[in-house]
């Protein structure tokens, strides 16, 4: 299965630091188009996060539950299929397997539906989530650079934009 793994914070919606109120959660410019046209390309859409604040406290599981249905309602209302959405509660020191670089998230994913790792893409906004994919045998990563200090030469990403609405321009991104 050809699939486009989806970092949530920075990549679906503005990161502003630990978002889990709908109040606060705002889609990205150009992501429903985007996500249209992976479909269109024969993608399915994948979804994997880390939600550390989880971990430290700062919200429950409920409250990111919460968000994550109300955010694929908005993908369903815009006929957008995410097929599933994975995320990591821990914090840096629990060293869990699930945590991006870590691949558990992706390891799940394919016994699930058998990944094509030639074919399928990763679409982060950290040098973690490219480390991710390398990590799992995925070689075509994008690094949306959303005004960090990552030049393209200190990334291991295959192509870096500044915003997902940009992704038609990287033709590469065949069915």
């Amino acid at each position: 299965m050809k699939v486009i793994f989806l970092d949530r914070d920075g990549v679906i919606n503005k990161d502003i630091g630990y978002v889990h109120k709908i109040k606060d959660f705002e889609f990205i410019d150009g992501v429903f188009d985007s996500c249209r046209d992976f479909i269109n390309r024969g993608f399915e859409l994948i979804i994997i996060t880390n939600q550390s604040g989880i971990g430290r406290g700062y919200y429950k599981k409920e409250d990111y539950l919460h968000l994550t249905d109300w955010m694929l309602d908005k993908f369903k209302k815009e006929n957008i299929k995410i097929l599933e959405v994975l995320f990591c509660p821990h914090i840096p020191q629990d060293n869990c397997d699930c945590r991006k670089p870590n691949t558990g998230m992706l390891d799940f994913t394919d016994k699930k539906y058998k990944i094509d790792k030639i074919n399928s893409w990763l679409i982060g906004d950290k040098e973690t989530d490219i480390e991710t994919a390398i990590n799992f045998g995925i070689k075509n990563t994008i690094l949306i650079n959303n005004n960090q200090d990552i030049s393209k030469e200190n990334s291991k990403a295959k192509f870096m934009i500044s915003s997902i609405k940009e992704i038609n321009a990287i033709s590469k991104l065949k069915s």
